[in-house]
């Protein structure tokens, strides 16, 4: 694997990347905006910056940033933007583990916009037998998710403490009309259960689940965090077809110890960044 730096972003969480545009996030719901091609020319400007609406009801960390594979109306530029809550509300009596929001990504003017359109919920979060420990004390239990756009799959994907392993799930993905509409939020909501599982299997256990994403039937998952010698900061590369891992690398290996955050793939290319900002091109797997 070989890391080549071409700019810096904003300093944040993860991302996604479409029509040559990379949009990232941090963890209060903030978006910058910038051109993947003229990064790779030596100009990191940032395009614009926008919100994610209704933030004040619910507010994603942005752990895991991803595009889908529906369009809300024909036409659109964009398909429709999934980010997960996360930890947002980790001191809350309510906690909101296993949630993600779904969003229409819209121009407007030279900037950009975006409206809440449902969540998709996990609804097993608190079941020792499939998401947690039987403590329920798991450091990370909000899991993370990505989107195999070829396939209309959705995975979950979570660390499961007292048996040292992260589950991955697999579900249909849901139409975003689909769900019961919910008073508080104004939209949507999907509730994912047991019966809704159309796969599921256990891997090594991932520290501290940081930015995902999917490409070529594969899921990309970074880990832990910055200058840490127990949760190194890592990539892993899990195919769910053969339920196995097929890398582990870790990033102080290339002179890049800071905490990962951002991963995605577009036209062909794996880019990447951490935390402070560094974007990198990632090449030979």
């Amino acid at each position: 694997m070989k890391l080549q730096k071409i700019g810096n972003v904003m300093e944040g969480q993860d991302g996604a990347i479409w029509n040559n545009l990379i949009f990232r996030f941090n963890h209060a719901a903030k978006c910058a905006v910038y051109d993947a091609t003229a990064m790779r020319n030596g100009d990191s400007t940032a395009l614009a910056y926008f919100e994610l609406d209704k933030k004040d009801l619910i507010m994603p960390h942005s752990n895991a940033v991803f595009f889908g594979n529906e369009y809300y109306e024909e036409g659109d530029e964009f398909p429709l933007l999934y980010s997960n809550v996360y930890n947002n509300y980790k001191f809350d009596k309510d906690r909101q583990p296993g949630k993600c929001c779904v969003y229409r990504l819209q121009r407007d003017g030279e900037g950009f916009k975006t409206t809440l359109l449902q969540v998709i919920e996990i609804g097993f979060v608190y079941d020792e037998t499939l998401w947690c420990s039987k403590e329920k004390n798991d450091t990370r239990d909000y899991g993370n998710f990505v989107i195999d756009r070829e396939k209309g799959i959705y995975y979950a994907f979570t660390m499961i403490d007292d048996i040292r392993l992260s589950r991955y799930f697999a579900f249909n993905l849901p139409k975003c009309r689909d769900g019961q509409d919910d008073e508080k939020l104004g939209v949507k909501v999907v509730v994912l259960n047991k019966e809704d599982i159309i796969d599921q299997f256990d891997c090594e256990y991932h520290r501290f689940i940081q930015g995902a994403c999917a490409s070529n039937g594969k899921i990309y998952s970074l880990e832990g965090f910055g200058h840490d010698k127990v949760n190194i900061p890592a990539l892993r590369i899990i195919n769910p077809e053969t339920k196995e891992q097929e890398l582990f690398e870790a990033f102080e290996n290339f002179d890049s110890p800071t905490e990962p955050e951002l991963i995605d793939f577009w036209d062909g290319v794996c880019y990447y960044g951490d935390n402070p900002g560094n974007m990198y091109i990632i090449t030979e797997f």
